[in-house]
């Protein structure tokens, strides 16, 4: 593995990338359930994670609404399902955690769906920001409610870079 951190409007991101170049991780400084502080995640090489680095970038200037990467998430698999099931909320909405698992056949899951949320190891690309409670208030996010806040935000136009 190799790390590159990369300056965000979010603070430092950490990408994470598996011997094969695929994207395994993206932390942000602070974040629940982030790497832990003794991890080794490898070298670091600012050379690796150039798609990700500019796809990012792109994200942040307004200009990308979807990703398209080699990631190699690690998790059970119910978790890479919930995952998976993310990344198709689109750009600019939001989802419910109650309608994520009844969307994954899970109808009765919403507490593990949001568990598995929690664990997202690559936020913001895989957009676990997107879900919210089921009144559509904001809740839990690894990264922060003040993270979720600016990229929902950021998502529907009203904060700008």
């Amino acid at each position: 593995m190799k790390l590159r951190i990369v300056d965000s409007p979010l603070g430092p991101l950490t990408l994470v990338v598996n011997d094969s170049g695929a994207l395994q991780a993206l932390a942000m400084a602070d974040q629940k359930w982030g790497p832990e502080p003794d991890a080794d995640l490898g070298e670091r090489d600012d050379t690796v994670a150039a798609d990700a680095v500019a796809q990012l970038a792109e994200y942040f200037a307004g200009t990308r609404t979807e990703f398209d990467l080699a990631l190699a998430p690690v998790g059970t698999d119910f978790q890479r399902g919930v995952w998976a099931a993310l990344g198709e909320i689109p750009f600019g909405t939001t989802e419910t955690y109650g309608r994520l698992a009844e969307r994954i056949g899970h109808p009765r899951g919403t507490r593990a769906v949001g568990a598995a949320t929690g664990r997202n190891p690559i936020g913001i690309i895989i957009p676990c920001h997107r879900l919210v409670g089921a009144s559509g208030g904001l809740t839990g996010y690894a990264g922060g409610l003040d993270r979720k806040r600016w990229l929902l935000d950021f998502e529907s136009g009203g904060v700008l870079v």
